[in-house]
């Protein structure tokens, strides 16, 4: 399988500071998004730890990673996001939410925490493939709440699980078959509530991946977007032949923005 990404991130139409973050190593079948939390720049922080704990785990693994390598990545980041608030912010709260995907031949796994999500678009069909760690999660699976009241409900940003939190986090993940054709959505809440399920699906139906990451942008931005938006697109393609081609692909990092708690 070959693999190409585009990606951003924004400050979005409210906020005045980025505490987002994310990392793409196409080359490598490795993407991360990270959406932090605590105030005074201190999510900043939590998700740039993150994101650059992957990749200096990465560069130590040879510049490749499996799911189990990337998994002890994130428990080490974890680790020192903790370390971080113990010696420079006590007493506060500080974390960050997590989805990664990596793809290694022809399986995926997605690794996440919290209620940054990973959808995958499959012959024109968007499913979520992340379950949110929220209270409005908890409420909508015991039958409390309707998807649609969960997305407007006011405990909607109130998280259950995150990273930097817990001494030992929960991260849920999910594995599956890649086909070509297949897209991977990977992206912070900032994103997902700002748009229905059906609404990304036919953002991502579109090409190229690159155009439809600016008509998402501009879109949330039209909407007045009160949180940090981050979008990495993945497009799954069938091998090829290269003949004295070098791969140009390369490796994105990007570490910032901000997330509610």
């Amino acid at each position: 399988m070959r693999y190409s990404s585009a990606q951003f991130t924004h400050t979005g139409a409210v906020r005045d500071h980025n505490e987002d973050a994310y990392v793409a190593f196409p080359e490598d079948g490795l993407w991360v998004v990270a959406d932090g939390m605590g105030g005074h720049q201190a999510g900043e922080v939590a998700s740039r730890l993150i994101c650059d704990t992957v990749c200096s785990e990465r560069q130590r693994h040879g510049n490749s990673m499996s799911v189990d390598d990337l998994e002890q990545a994130i428990y080490l980041a974890n680790q020192r996001i903790r370390k971080y608030g113990d010696e420079q912010l006590p007493g506060a709260t500080l974390g960050s939410t997590m989805v990664a995907l990596k793809i290694t031949d022809d399986r995926y796994n997605i690794l996440w925490i919290g209620d940054s999500r990973a959808y995958l678009l499959r012959e024109s069909r968007l499913q979520r493939l992340s379950k949110d760690h929220s209270q409005v999660a908890d409420l909508v699976e015991q039958g409390v709440l309707s998807e649609e009241e969960a997305e407007s409900h006011p405990l909607a940003n109130v998280i259950t699980r995150a990273l930097g939190v817990e001494t030992n986090p929960a991260i849920d993940s999910v594995e599956g078959k890649v086909l070509p054709g297949d897209r991977f959505l990977l992206c912070t809440d900032g994103i997902s509530r700002e748009f229905e399920r059906e609404e990304l699906e036919q953002f991502l139906v579109e090409e190229p991946i690159d155009d439809i990451n600016q008509a998402l942008r501009h879109a949330a931005l039209v909407k007045g977007c009160r949180d940090n938006i981050t979008s990495i697109i993945v497009q799954v393609d069938s091998p090829v032949r290269l003949t004295g081609l070098a791969d140009n692909a390369k490796d994105s990092t990007f570490p910032l923005g901000q997330w509610n708690f």
